[in-house]
Parts: structure tokens; C-alpha cells; sequence
């Protein structure tokens, strides 16, 4: 099979290294040949750059501006795959060369679905693909959309009351149990495991921080460095035990305070 060669626009490094590796690791005929960090760097490498490349996987909101005013500065020729943490730019993505939109956090299912509807374009099925009504493409973006949870029913006093996810600061387990603590200070049980938690709260809003907490950005009062180029994360109101990120995910959290 021909290689692909892919230009990746995103300005957070750490994101843009995570999606070439899942990339190569999807499709070892897949030839990253430019990662862009800004509207000027990715006008200036496409102005020179014309048909070299077979897709851009773009991400909405960069640094110095928003991507499609990449569109207006060049001539982009090929497919676009839009990777954002936001679907509010849906159908100005579509009308820019867009053939899929993946929201973050992404995974290699769905980066393989993305990669599939491409092979598809240029296999012969070209003319459909980018002559799909934009309703189409809509109806197809809110299928990939992931809700999350507002609330949690929580027990308190004999009864069941609402408790809505953007008042907790973090949740915690220990011993097989998942606790959730307020901002206000209550503290409540609540009935999922830190695995299911972590698909069902907003990933702008919480970070899985390590085995033991995910975190609310709200909650973060200041972040300290720590033993072995570690950081120790502070919050209110403050836990029993420290918060500690690792090595390996401290580029991840930094990306993610920085949003």
C-alpha cells in the first residue's frame, strides 16, 4: 500500500506526539512529514509545500489564531481531519475540506474510524464523500460527540439527592470505595469505580491525576515540583493524602492546566 503522508497541525507538543504514535501505530504506511504548531508556521510550510502531503489532521484552535484562517492564507488541496476539544465549529470544519471531526480526548478506534473514511475518499468514493450534505455530516459529528455527566445521585440522610458534577473537586478512592468531595466541603460515596468516572466526567473539567484522584481544575490552589522530576498538586479543600503526578504524565497535565 502507498504511504500516507500526513501533516499534523496541533500546537500542544505533547497532544501532536500522541497522535503520530497512534497514527504509526494504526498504519506503519503512515509518513508524518510535518507537525505545525501556528497559523503563520502552517501558511508558510504549505505555501512551499503544494500537493506534497495526502491528509492534515488540524486542530481547530491554535496559538496564534484559529486554523481556518489557514484556509484563507493557501491553498489547502487535500482532505482535512479536525481533532478539537470543541464541536462548536462543526460546520465551518466541514466547509474547509473536512471529512471527519474527532473530539478530544481521542482514541485509536477513533483515529483508525478517521483513517477508514479517508482510504474510502480516495479509493473512489471521492465524489460522495465531499459532496455529503453538511446535515450529513452534522448527524455523523453528534454520534461521535460524548456527553457528560451534570450530576451524580448521591445518598445523604435516607434520601437520594442531585449533586452536580461541576461542585466536586476531586474524587478518591480507597479500599474499593469512590468518594467525592465538594468545593463547599461535603463529602458524598458515589456508586462507579474511578475507571468509569474518568469516561464520564468532562475531560476540560477533571484530570485523572493517578490511580487515586481525578481533580477538578477549579480546586487547584497551586501546583509544587516534586521528588524525581514529579509535581505535587494542591487543592482545596485538601486531602488527606498528596496528589502526586508522575514523571510520565506531568507533559499531559501541563498540557491540560495551559487549556
Amino acid at each position: 500500500m502507498k504511504d500516507i503522508r500526513i501533516v499534523i497541525i496541533e500546537d500542544e507538543a505533547a497532544t501532536a506526539r500522541n497522535l503520530g504514535h497512534l497514527l504509526r501505530d494504526i498504519d506503519n504506511n503512515i509518513s508524518i512529514i510535518a507537525t505545525l504548531a501556528t497559523v503563520d508556521e502552517s501558511v508558510a510550510w504549505f505555501t512551499k509545500n503544494v500537493d506534497t502531503y495526502d491528509l492534515i489532521f488540524m486542530d481547530i484552535r491554535l496559538a496564534d489564531g484559529s486554523s481556518f484562517d489557514i484556509f484563507q492564507k493557501t491553498a489547502i488541496t487535500q482532505p482535512v481531519i479536525f481533532v478539537t476539544a470543541y464541536n462548536d465549529y462543526a460546520i465551518q470544519a466541514f466547509k474547509n475540506n473536512g471529512i471527519d471531526y474527532i473530539l478530544k480526548p481521542f482514541d485509536e478506534q477513533e483515529i483508525d474510524n478517521a483513517l477508514k473514511k479517508f482510504r474510502n475518499l480516495i479509493s473512489g468514493n471521492k465524489t460522495q464523500q465531499r459532496n455529503m450534505p453538511i446535515e450529513t455530516m452534522l448527524e455523523q459529528l453528534h454520534n461521535l460527540t460524548k456527553s457528560y455527566k451534570r450530576s451524580f445521585l448521591v445518598h445523604f440522610k435516607q434520601k437520594l439527592i442531585p449533586l452536580e458534577t461541576a461542585q466536586i473537586a476531586w474524587f478518591y478512592t480507597t479500599k474499593e470505595t469512590v468518594y467525592a468531595k465538594t468545593l463547599d466541603m461535603r463529602q458524598y460515596i458515589i456508586e462507579f469505580t474511578m475507571e468509569q468516572l474518568e469516561q464520564q466526567v468532562d475531560p476540560e473539567l477533571f484530570f485523572r491525576a493517578n490511580r487515586q484522584f481525578i481533580i477538578n481544575r477549579n480546586a487547584i490552589a497551586e501546583v509544587d515540583f516534586y521528588f524525581n522530576a514529579r509535581l505535587l498538586v494542591k487543592v482545596n479543600p485538601e486531602p488527606t493524602e498528596m496528589i502526586i503526578i508522575s514523571k510520565a504524565r506531568v507533559p499531559e497535565f501541563k498540557s491540560w492546566m495551559n487549556k
